[in-house]
This record gives structure tokens, C-alpha cells and sequence, in this order.
């Protein structure tokens, strides 16, 4: 009788297993991919998923304008087909007092904007980068999208250090 039920715990957990394998795989996530340039070289780039106040995720990438340059550009993407970014749209940045305009640069960006589905846009980050001289927490709003999203100092840190 002992070892019946050591074999049924053991078929159990198996197709426990096998459900959570299979049941996860359909969820979808925001994806960015490559991380080369045209003259396919490396680059450094920093890579996060972050939640609103409305619980809408987010993935927001920022990297260098190009490998010899400091200026860097913000990318915020939302899921495809859930949401339309209508360009240009500018960024607004808090961070306690200060606040800043960030201009979307969707539309001048060097990769095709055919690249970039709707849900997709681009800002210049180098002048916030400039001003900060303290990794402090930020929050974004993007006016009829974006509410409020927070920005952890970890994050504005990685930032930081991608601009020196």
C-alpha cells in the first residue's frame, strides 16, 4: 500500500510540472531584440519591465544613440495591439520638484519607423541624465497612456552609468 501511494505523490507531482510548464508558456511579454548596431558592434543598453499605478506594464530600454556617443534615448514600449501611441507625443519626467519635457524623437529616430509598431516610442534622455547628479526615484507620464510610472533609483543609477 506504501509504495501505491509513492507512486501516485509521484504521478502528481509529474503532471503538476507539466501543467505549470505549458499553462505559463502562452503568456506573452515585451520583447526588445538586437542589441547591435549597423556596424554591428555592441552596445550596452539597459533593459527593465515596470508596472504603472493602472498595473499596465511596460518595458522601457535605454541605450546610446550610437557606440561613440554619450546622448541616449529612451524607449518605452507597451504590448502590441493593446494601446496607440499617437506621435509626437512629449514625455513628462518628475522627480520631487524638478520636471522635465522630453521630446518624442520617434519619428527621427534612425531605425525605420516601420520598425517601431504603434505601441512604441522614443525620447532624448541625455539632457535629464545631464541634470541628475543623484540616483533619485523618477516618475514618468506619458499624457493619455501613462499615468504615473515610477522609476526605481536602481534603474536611474543603470542609467546613469550607461551615459559615462
Amino acid at each position: 500500500m506504501e509504495g501505491f501511494r509513492n507512486l501516485f505523490r509521484l504521478i502528481i507531482s509529474c503532471l503538476l510540472i507539466f501543467c505549470c510548464f505549458f499553462i505559463s508558456a502562452n503568456k506573452s511579454y515585451a520583447d526588445s531584440t538586437g542589441n547591435l548596431n549597423n556596424q554591428k558592434k555592441e552596445i550596452k543598453r539597459s533593459l527593465e519591465s515596470l508596472k504603472d499605478l493602472d498595473y499596465q506594464t511596460w518595458q522601457i530600454i535605454v541605450y546610446p544613440s550610437s557606440k561613440e556617443s554619450k546622448n541616449l534615448i529612451l524607449r518605452i514600449v507597451g504590448y502590441p495591439g493593446s494601446l496607440r501611441i499617437d506621435h509626437p507625443t512629449n514625455l513628462v519626467v518628475n522627480s520631487g520638484r524638478k520636471a522635465w519635457n522630453l521630446k518624442d524623437i520617434t519619428k527621427n529616430s534612425k531605425i525605420k519607423v516601420e520598425d517601431l509598431n504603434d505601441s512604441a516610442a522614443e525620447f532624448d534622455l541625455s539632457t535629464l541624465i545631464a541634470e541628475l547628479d543623484k540616483n533619485r526615484p523618477l516618475r514618468l507620464r506619458l499624457p493619455g497612456l501613462i499615468n504615473d510610472l515610477p522609476i526605481p533609483p536602481y534603474l536611474v543609477s543603470e542609467w546613469r552609468s550607461l551615459a559615462k
